[in-house]
């Protein structure tokens, strides 16, 4: 028996129902390629129910007290925490991931849905002035309705809580279509979400093969009030279009292409340990590690002497193996597109000087890797990389660096290393990136907003702005007082 048999969930959740369906698709392990699961393959009919069951239970849910949404997810956040090993097991099987890392992910996703059920209870009103007697003027909170949660598979449960627990504390019910390659850890979140006494069709979830017939639905069913979806800045495009139709409220938390700038006056070793976070968590699988890695001159030697061996002292292999800390990539493209982002590099002059290839452990490992003289012609300074792969700049000065750092269309996160503290705040403001890391490699957490600018996306999550996204102001003018 494996750990998570107990929250394995393999149907379609639509109004608190497990529901089966004509086709199934297999859930695989990316780091054994062994089938964990055949799940459910939701389809268009199913959308369209799941739909209609959250837009009767909005009738009720959207009425409840503040206090008894937050004592449902309070609840929801102790079961999670309760079985933070077996969410984590299963993550890691189905993600690839390292379980240290996928506790970790699990931890920090229940955050969310502790922090929100805590803030439902403080969406606060106004009152305003009134420019002329007899008159009182007011605000009012309103959830917006129905919504629609789309994620992606690298952090299968913290981008599925940082949605949808603000969207629940806010009044709101959900749709949630989770990624095709991990749908397992949504299923398991929201069998302990009814546990935690959800009422039917608040919390509903399609697991599908078929994500753009499944989307196009969900932006264009008037019903449908909001989308929240983290993904590609292609398919975001594409979200944005549909939506037009019904004007929806969106949400877009889209790719990124984040610098990492090491000054000359930075503490080598906090560079080379926050760095190392950004650029090696989850494989670099994630839209805010270090993409571009820029070092300035004088200090570039000894940078790179001290990153090449800690990058050297990762440990490759299946996630579910103690002290392993670089899993699988999640499939065959994502190993395939590292693979054509070096050759590009090379090709152009950009030298490998650790790793490079596949590893030993199997098919979808790829070794951590280091590669230097990189310019701004190839393909991976405007391409997330998505993989345990460091690209290494050398820059001069500040004005340079700045720069480099503002040219690309994505500005998601990026990092500083410094000891200057007038150097730090004058760079921060300069870059064009909606999430500034100084002297720090990790920089999400649940009560601080996580968001993007210019083809990163707009819309925050975490903190109170990200339950405001679930929120209508209505404005209240009271006459003859």
């Amino acid at each position: 028996m494996k750990p998570y048999d107990q929250l394995l969930r393999d149907c379609i959740l639509i109004n608190n129902y497990w529901a089966s369906a004509d086709r199934r698709f297999p859930v695989m392990n990316p780091a054994t390629g062994d089938l964990i699961a055949e799940v459910a393959d939701a389809d268009t009919n199913h959308v369209v129910e799941a739909i209609g069951a959250a837009a009767v239970a909005f009738e009720t849910w959207g009425k409840t007290t503040a206090r008894s949404r937050s004592l449902i997810l309070k609840k929801w956040y102790q079961l999670v925490m309760q079985h933070t090993d077996a969410l984590a097991s299963l993550l890691t099987a189905e993600q690839g991931k390292p379980f240290t890392e996928a506790k970790g992910e699990v931890i920090y996703g229940a955050s969310f849905i502790e922090w929100y059920a805590e803030e439902c209870r403080r969406t606060y009103g106004e009152t305003i002035p009134a420019p002329v007697a007899g008159k009182r003027l007011l605000t009012i909170k309103q959830p917006v309705g129905v919504v629609a949660a789309i994620t992606p598979w690298n952090f299968p449960v913290a981008m599925i809580t940082r949605k949808i627990a603000p969207a629940l504390a806010a009044g709101c019910t959900v749709v949630l279509k989770p990624a095709e390659d991990t749908p397992l850890s949504a299923l398991a979140l929201a069998s302990l979400a009814i546990e935690a006494g959800i009422p039917p069709g608040v919390l509903n979830v399609l697991p599908t093969s078929d994500a753009a017939s499944i989307g196009k639905v969900l932006c264009t069913h008037p019903v449908v009030k909001k989308i929240s979806f983290t993904g590609s800045t292609e398919v975001g495009k594409i979200l944005m279009e549909q939506c037009a139709s019904t004007v929806k409220r969106l949400s877009l938390e889209l790719g990124g292409n984040a610098p990492v700038i090491v000054f000359d006056d930075a503490d080598i070793m906090v560079a080379v340990k926050g760095t190392l976070a950004s650029k090696y968590r989850n494989a670099g699988q994630t839209c805010v590690c270090a993409n571009r890695i820029f070092v300035q001159q004088k200090i570039y030697p000894d940078f790179i002497s001290r990153y090449r061996e800690a990058v050297a002292e990762l440990n490759v292999g299946n996630g579910a193996t103690e002290n392993v800390q670089i899993g699988p990539l999640i499939n065959e493209a994502g190993i395939n597109k590292v693979r054509r982002l070096l050759f590009d590099a090379t090709e152009k002059g950009a030298e490998v000087i650790t790793g490079g290839g596949t590893h030993p452990a199997g098919g979808l490992f790829f070794e951590p890797t280091i590669i230097t003289n990189c310019n701004d012609s190839m393909l991976l300074s405007r391409e997330e990389i998505f993989g345990p792969v460091s690209a290494i700049y050398v820059f001069n000065d500040e004005h340079e660096v700045v720069r480099l750092a503002n040219k690309t269309e994505y500005g998601l996160a990026a990092y500083i290393f410094t000891q200057d503290i007038n150097r730090a705040w004058r760079v921060a403001e300069q870059l064009e990136h909606g999430m500034i890391g100084i002297n720090e490699g990790i920089i999400s957490h649940a009560e601080a907003p996580f968001g993007g600018m210019k083809e990163s996306g707009f819309g925050k999550e975490g903190g109170y702005y990200g339950i405001e996204e679930y929120l209508e102001t209505k404005y209240l003018c009271i006459g003859g007082v």
